[in-house]
């Protein structure tokens, strides 16, 4: 569903033929935005939100939220930390460098500490530990951070 600002037939034409199920032109009432969107839902009634799973652990992009499926514990994130987690678990087994991880979750602009991203993972260990997979990330001295889990990790 595209919201926006332009209503110009050919926008809303070019944005329908690029895949929308629906175009939305601001301003908008609540009531029309809930009932559009249950009538996108009532087409596709099976839709499942994205997922990525590394080993035990699944990162569900619908509710933003990070589920050990073994254990079936459910992390509540912030905003930074599934966005941190996300970058890790897209490169699982790597070595992610403290730049590569600046550079993509902070902007340029933010003038980000040196040590940012020391804290970001140390508060994601926390609760990763707390659903019971504390040693998922490991610091590479020198280098960065290697996120690794095994399916049967506890």
């Amino acid at each position: 569903m595209i919201l926006t600002a332009r209503s110009g037939m050919v926008d809303k034409v070019v944005g329908l033929d690029a895949g929308a199920d629906d175009y939305l032109v601001k301003p908008f009432g609540m009531e029309e935005l809930l009932a559009r969107v249950r009538a996108l839902q009532r087409r596709s009634p099976n839709f499942q939100p994205p997922q990525l799973q590394v080993g035990c652990l699944e990162l569900n992009y619908g509710s933003f939220n990070v589920r050990n499926i073994e254990s079936g514990q459910t992390l509540i994130l912030t905003a930074k930390e599934f966005q941190l987690l996300e970058y890790l678990m897209q490169h699982p087994n790597q070595i992610l460098t403290h730049d590569q991880i600046r550079t993509r979750l902070w902007d340029f602009a933010d003038d980000a500490v040196s040590n940012v991203v020391a804290a970001q993972v140390r508060l994601l260990r926390r609760k990763l530990a707390d659903c019971g997979c504390g040693d998922a990330i490991a610091t590479i001295r020198g280098f960065g951070y290697r996120f690794s889990l095994s399916s049967n990790a506890s």
